[in-house]
């Protein structure tokens, strides 16, 4: 018998993964981009920043009230999942919650202070924001998220609708005659 439930012995794996991932990434990153850039191909570059804000650099010095609100994102994701039962929304959310438990690593562990830390960032396009692994994950998450809902929605929609005309079809057909008159017949 686990002590996880059955979702998060899904979704706990691959968050673990992300998070493992991202910061051995953000680890190489530090101890080979800090004097250095590598251009691999086309726009991509490999490039050392620190973001102390949050996507695309908004909100600087709010990092304490990020990590906090990436907190509970992580505990509202896994609160609702509990309820679910799809595997791919299991994905989804490890793919969130191991990209935001990345970053706020950062932030509680880097310099300049506890829960001011700046999120490394490395993979540069040089025409989009600077970006890691943990970013990756939350948008790729965030992306598979949305059409999980759209696609288990549309599921719920065409099953009320089938349910719908089967029982318009059904009424006439499951009907016995109870009528007063026809028990006097």
């Amino acid at each position: 018998m686990s002590l996880l439930p059955s979702s998060a012995r899904r979704w706990a794996p691959i968050a673990l993964a992300v998070v493992v991932l991202d910061q051995l990434t953000k680890w190489w990153a530090l101890n080979t981009l800090d004097d250095r850039d590598i251009d691999l191909f086309w726009t991509l570059r490999f490039n050392l920043s620190f973001n102390n804000g949050m996507a695309f650099s908004q909100g600087e010095g709010l990092g304490p009230v990020i990590g906090v609100l990436a907190l509970v994102v992580i505990v509202a994701l896994v609160l609702s999942v509990r309820r679910e039962d799809n595997a791919l929304a299991d994905v989804a959310v490890g793919l969130i919650v191991g990209g935001a438990i990345g970053n706020v690593i950062d932030r509680l562990f880097r310099d300049p202070a506890w829960m001011r830390g700046a999120v490394v960032d490395f993979i540069d396009f040089q025409w989009f924001p600077i970006f890691n692994v943990a970013d990756m994950g939350i948008t790729i998450g965030g992306i598979l998220l949305i059409a999980v809902s759209w696609w288990s929605a549309r599921q719920a929609e065409q099953a009320e609708q089938a349910d719908a005309v089967t029982g318009v079809a059904g009424d006439g057909a499951d009907e016995t005659n109870d009528s007063p008159e026809s028990k006097d017949a």
